[in-house]
């Protein structure tokens, strides 16, 4: 079993009106085979928690920290932090003009690996995984993400999940932009890849319809950059019917 451990960990960026404090000492573990959602309001601090984890430049971590297995995530570069067993699926996939899906999956696999996986292997691994994301097999031949629609760079975020078999998994707003095809489509990816590879998933949504697909060990609400309470997937529950007010307006 594997441990990520976020430690009363505060965030800050620079604005024009100077820096600003996001993160003002969330603290979570997370095990692999758990699979944790944070829920809360826009501007809460959720997308900041998952871009540093992954080592965005923008995020000033001021106090705290991010451990893997004991090792230090902070110390580590963007890098070194997927080779360790960190991955992001971004919000908003980024294009990447003149790179071809086949070229990006097997350069990063050997960049994750340290070694070329097996050309006939790895062949059959991608056309499988694309096959049950429902993903054309004319994809790969295509620049990343360059003229794919929102669904279709969500379901190669997951490509990339089932793929490259991290020890934990940092899903911000996955479900964003999807369609109920697609977002069954994609939670089944990451179904399959936490039971093959026993894989710790932190899910970050505003809304509960993906959690009736991907089922949480345990919800975390955020408000102004804090765990405001936390539970299991009863709260999730809770917050379909009452929302966010009575958290917002308890720190108002």
């Amino acid at each position: 079993m594997s441990t990520l451990e976020i430690k009363d960990l505060h965030v800050s960026i620079e604005t024009e009106q100077g820096e600003k404090e996001i993160l003002k000492g969330v603290s979570l573990v997370i095990n692999t085979n758990e699979t944790h959602a944070i829920m809360g309001p826009n501007g809460s601090g959720k997308s900041t928690l998952a871009s540093t984890i992954a080592g965005h430049p923008r995020y000033t971590v001021t106090s705290g920290s991010i451990t893997l297995d004991g090792e230090d995530v902070l110390e580590m570069s963007v890098d070194e932090r997927a080779k360790a067993g960190l991955f992001l699926a971004m919000q908003y996939p980024v294009e990447v003009p003149g790179v071809t899906m086949t070229n990006f999956l097997r350069t990063a696999k050997t960049a994750i690996d340290g070694e070329a996986p097996k050309l006939r292997t790895w062949t059959k691994d991608v056309k499988d995984a694309m096959s049950k994301l429902k993903i054309d097999a004319d994809f790969a031949q295509r620049n990343v993400n360059e003229g794919f629609s929102g669904g279709e760079k969500k379901r190669v975020e997951i490509l990339q999940l089932e793929l490259f078999k991290p020890k934990f998994a940092v899903l911000d707003e996955t479900d964003s932009g999807l369609d109920v095809d697609a977002l069954k489509v994609v939670s089944e990816g990451v179904n399959r890849a936490q039971a093959e590879n026993e894989m710790g998933t932190l899910l970050i949504t505003h809304y509960t319809r993906i959690l009736r697909y991907i089922k949480p060990d345990y919800v975390h609400v955020f408000v102004d950059g804090r765990v405001a309470e936390q539970g299991g997937p009863e709260l999730a529950d809770r917050l379909e019917e009452e929302g966010y007010d009575r958290y917002v307006n308890a720190n108002a």
